[in-house]
């Protein structure tokens, strides 16, 4: 656990301007960042999950053709189908999955009504939607307390595999979408490169 406790006290925001230049997708990494560093939780963990989301529905966008101007589907949000659609078509999406989630990929493929989130979605779900149960602080017995403090271990889990999403991901998008780190085409990926 010690490993764990000093993912806060690493500077995150480099790491993701740089391997996620895209503002429309790293702010929500390094803001997320910044909040778990000022012990912001709830914050924190949200800015994350949508930063992960953002990156599964940008990306499976570009890899469509789309153009960045066309509007992103209102009906594609983190769930297991949206990150099984992103496997599919390459992405580098076992880096999702929580420490000891050796059931991912089989749960990945679960549907209703025995459908299995994997632990992204089902944290997702759960926090977005304001059912902090799975969360509460039972140590106290029947004086069950609920604080932000009890997402302490969940974020700092969330914001390792976080990083590490991050950085496959920009690979996978520089090799497959001829994205440079700053989101630009590369020159040979423009048509006008020489060499």
């Amino acid at each position: 656990m010690s490993d764990m406790l000093s993912v806060f006290d690493q500077p995150n925001d480099g790491l993701f301007f740089a391997h996620l230049r895209g503002s429309e997708m790293h702010w929500f990494f390094v803001q997320g960042a910044q909040a778990l560093r000022k012990d912001l939780y709830i914050p924190g963990v949200l800015s994350l999950i949508n930063g992960i989301e953002a990156t599964l529905r940008i990306t499976i966008h570009q890899l469509a053709g789309k153009s960045f101007n066309e509007d992103l589907s209102d009906y594609k949000l983190l769930s297991n189908t949206l990150i099984k659609d992103a496997g599919d078509m390459g992405m580098p999406i076992r880096s999702l999955a929580f420490p000891g989630e050796s059931d991912f990929i089989a749960n990945l493929a679960t549907t209703k009504p025995n459908r299995v989130d994997v632990k992204i979605v089902a944290l997702r779900n759960d926090i977005c939607h304001g059912n902090v149960v799975p969360f509460i602080n039972r140590e106290l017995g029947e004086d069950q307390l609920f604080t932000p403090e009890c997402l302490r271990e969940t974020s700092q889990i969330l914001l390792s595999v976080s990083k590490q999403w991050v950085e496959e991901l920009s690979r996978f998008r520089q090799d497959t979408l001829g994205l440079a780190a700053d989101g630009a085409l590369r020159p040979q990926d423009r048509g006008d490169f020489e060499g």
